[in-house]
């Protein structure tokens, strides 16, 4: 007996993700910066508690350091593109 289209069973149609955020710490940071090597992204996240901007040294509190191939990085771009669109498109442009 074969069976018709409607009596298949479906394959799911994404992959179910479920967030363990046993370990999860959250940080506020205000500077970021990155550079890469042909094998890895290295972004580095910290803050910087001087807002005297005549200074002729600032002290970057690092405290986050993310290294992910040039894959993950792009995947992580284009999430960031279309987060900063959604947006702006909700309260305005950023300039």
């Amino acid at each position: 007996m074969v069976e018709s289209p409607a009596e298949k069973k479906s394959e799911p149609v994404g992959t179910r993700v479920k967030w363990n955020v046993e370990q999860l710490k959250s940080s506020y940071v205000n500077f970021a910066n990155a550079n890469s090597t042909r094998e890895e992204v290295v972004m580095n996240f910290g803050l910087n508690a001087s807002w005297d901007r005549s200074q002729p040294e600032m002290e970057i509190e690092l405290a986050h350091r993310i290294v992910m191939s040039p894959f993950a990085a792009k995947r992580l771009a284009e999430l960031l593109n279309k987060l900063i669109a959604e947006y702006e498109s909700r309260y305005g442009e950023l300039k």
